[in-house]
């Protein structure tokens, strides 16, 4: 027995001379990673500020599937998981830089418990009505809804003016307020998932199609300057026939006023457009607008840009408005139609060549559509085929 209690009491003095190294090296009586839990993370207050979640519905794969087969969509698009749609609200900011309420929609696969997903943020093209915003919108026929049925993440705002915010002017073609709707509905979007227990795969892809071209390489801007871990994530962004050089894309929209109206036009050039009587200036400024949004809108621009553009401020467009003069450091993939009337050629070729001059080499490229003519609407199905596999060649856990 006096062996057993000398050897009891070895073991004790043992496990205090333990404890003593391990306080000692800074263990804290841990005794692993696992046993110390992370700290919780606050969700944000002010830009990027959760307000409300919406659920939309789950919308089922063979819907989608569906929608598929009546576009014609190639073999490879192909549906796979059910989709759960929701409409989140959340705080972002005006032209002004003043706090918004906006919303957007979120498409989410439904997978396994544990399965992860890419990201994917989807920016669309100028809308005119506000029905037709993503989170009034999601039915199978949508592209975030059908992305999400792939297997993305999907997140799509409805930007400033469409959706919460209807009635406010819509930001059209000023780069601050076009990121911040998309960078604050992404930081929306990891509250959401955090609450919810939804994790991503890490990584983000951005993507859109004109106006949205636009607004996806302003939010990449925005990324890049602000650092942080979406930007770590982010690993391509896909644009198509987007503006992102304002002075080239409304000179090209003077240059196609100016044919179609000789008499008139003859009087006009970009250089002498401050100088023109104010009778004149409507008139420009009324056809200039015409082929940006049609007489039955439902929306409000905000047309700064257009009477910058009549005051030859080019200083201004280039500080508020184009996003071409800066060197990406995630590649960047742009696409556009020589025969484009909508959004000129020339913004494309321009901000390749500024990139390009600005060390961005190889990330950055623009691919021609090859649609006879490449007009901008004929240029939509080639354009989203491409993005389905320059995402289906990058992206993982599908």
């Amino acid at each position: 027995m006096r062996g057993e209690t000398v050897l009891r009491w070895w073991r004790l003095a043992m496990v205090f001379v333990l404890a003593a190294l391990l306080a000692a090296c800074g263990g804290g009586g841990a005794t692993g990673d696992e046993l110390v839990p992370e700290p919780p993370v606050a969700d944000p207050t002010g830009p990027g500020e959760l307000r409300s979640v919406t659920p939309l519905g789950v919308l089922p794969k063979a819907q989608m599937a569906q929608a598929l087969e009546e576009m014609g969509a190639p073999r490879g698009w192909q549906a796979r998981y059910d989709v759960a749609a929701y409409r989140l609200e959340y705080l972002s900011s005006d032209a002004e830089g003043n706090p918004v309420a906006a919303s957007g929609l979120l498409a989410v696969p439904v997978k396994a418990a544990a399965a992860r997903s890419p990201v994917l943020s989807w920016q669309h093209a100028t809308l005119f009505r506000d029905a037709e915003a993503p989170s009034n919108n999601a039915v199978p026929t949508e592209l975030p809804i059908i992305f999400a049925s792939f297997g993305y993440l999907v997140t799509a705002a409805d930007y400033v003016g469409y959706g919460v915010s209807l009635g406010r002017p819509h930001p059209y073609l000023l780069a601050e307020p076009s990121a911040a709707a998309v960078v604050d509905l992404l930081t929306a979007v990891n509250t959401w998932q955090r609450r919810a227990g939804v994790g991503d795969n890490g990584q983000l892809f951005l993507a859109g199609y004109s106006e949205g071209a636009y607004v996806s390489v302003a939010a990449h801007r925005a990324l890049q300057a602000a650092g942080g871990a979406q930007l770590q994530s982010l690993r391509l962004v896909v644009a198509g026939g987007g503006p992102y050089d304002v002075q080239a894309t409304l000179d090209g929209l003077l240059a196609l006023a100016r044919d179609e109206n000789p008499i008139v036009g003859a009087l006009l050039s970009p250089g002498l457009l401050r100088y023109l009587g104010h009778d004149l200036r409507e008139w420009l400024r009324k056809e200039l607008l015409k082929r940006l949004l049609p007489d039955d809108a439902d929306v409000v621009l905000d047309t700064r840009f257009i009477d910058r553009y009549l005051a030859d401020d080019r200083q201004a467009i280039a500080r508020d408005s184009s996003v071409h003069d800066w060197r990406p450091a995630a590649p960047l993939r742009l696409f556009h139609g020589r025969d484009d009337r909508t959004v000129p050629y020339a913004s494309a070729r321009s901000t390749l060549q500024t990139m390009q001059a600005n060390g961005a080499g190889e990330l950055v490229s623009l691919i021609d559509c090859s649609a006879q003519p490449s007009s901008h609407l004929g240029c939509v199905p080639e354009f989203l085929g491409l993005l389905v596999q320059q995402l289906g060649a990058a992206a993982q856990d599908l």
